[in-house]
């Protein structure tokens, strides 16, 4: 079937994307390999969201989107993206169910944390466990957490987590942080901060909301209980952007390069949310990503139908 924009990927940046490329009248299909909502749907609270005064989960904000989305006729299907190809004047995208052809193409697909793959991960995520301290480090104001990671991203993430929690558990497998040394001096010399060297997380506990965690020197094997309400993991992340390297650029971490405009290295593809590279990864900014994205896309569709865009 023709499109005029096919949106690969369906959080906060793909649903926008759609809203706007919707109503401006442009026969869309939304792809997504699960359910419409991306990494929101794992944010239990949201709190720096505008428009709320008080904070929003992140399941009912990106249904909100969706239901939104779906008011205006957009198609959705709940599948794996294959391969991309740049024909003449457009794009095939082939799928685990078949084959579409647009005009223009969205790609929104975000980004993945690196996990623990510990016992108890998946359980307290969003209810203890985070990947994002900017995002979350309120709600774990005057209490004791835990931090894992010990490169440029988690000390960072760690001085910001200190201006609110009670004490800050620092994990770190190696005998040394990988973060700039002022970074370090900065985290390392705060009184709150409790440093836990060559060690690991052996496990996440709880109940209802995440307890504690099992904190495993990697030397001489010992195991110690750590109460704690939450722990953020800054172990890595990754762009979902492998089913596009072939056809357009990305950095050296396979983040999709595009200009302030969303549009990438490849004519009529446009990036948006996560996956592009950028400096601040937030639902706020990948709205607006999105909100761009489609109407560049919305005129370069009616570029190629020759409508003058007025």
């Amino acid at each position: 079937m023709q499109y005029d924009i096919i949106i690969i990927g369906a959080g906060p940046a793909g649903l926008t994307a759609a809203i706007y490329a919707g109503r401006a009248g442009m026969k869309t299909l939304v792809i997504s390999e699960a359910i419409p909502g991306g990494q929101a749907m794992l944010t239990e609270e949201i709190e720096n969201y505008p428009g709320f005064s008080s904070s929003v989960k992140g399941p009912e904000l990106v249904e909100n989107m969706h239901k939104q989305a779906k008011k205006l006729e957009i198609d959705f299907s709940c599948e794996m993206v294959k391969e991309v190809l740049k024909k003449d004047k457009g794009f095939s995208v082939k799928t685990s169910k078949g084959n579409f052809s647009s005009l223009s193409l969205i790609i929104a697909t975000g980004a993945s944390y690196r996990k623990l793959g510990v016992k108890g991960e998946e359980e307290f995520t969003g209810r203890g466990v985070s990947y994002c301290g900017v995002c979350d480090a309120p709600l774990f104001k005057n209490k004791e957490i835990a931090l894992v990671g010990g490169g440029d991203t988690a000390v960072y993430e760690a001085s910001h987590l200190l201006k609110f929690a009670s004490t800050l558990h620092l994990v770190h497998r190696r005998d040394r942080l990988r973060a700039t040394k002022i970074m370090q001096k900065r985290v390392l010399e705060d009184k709150k901060t409790v440093m836990y060297w060559n060690s690991v997380i052996e496990e996440i506990y709880g109940s209802k909301l995440m307890e504690g965690v099992k904190i495993k020197d990697v030397k001489n094997g010992k195991i110690q209980n750590v109460a704690c309400k939450g722990i953020f993991v800054f172990v890595g992340i990754d762009a979902n952007s492998n089913a596009f390297k072939n056809i357009l650029k990305t950095d050296e971490k396979g983040y999709i390069l595009t200009d302030e405009n969303m549009k990438t290295s490849l004519e009529g593809a446009y990036a948006c949310g996560d996956v592009r590279k950028k400096l601040l990864r937030q639902i706020s900014t990948a709205v607006g990503e999105g909100a761009t994205a489609a109407f560049c896309a919305q005129q370069y569709v009616e570029e190629l139908k020759g409508i003058a865009y007025k």
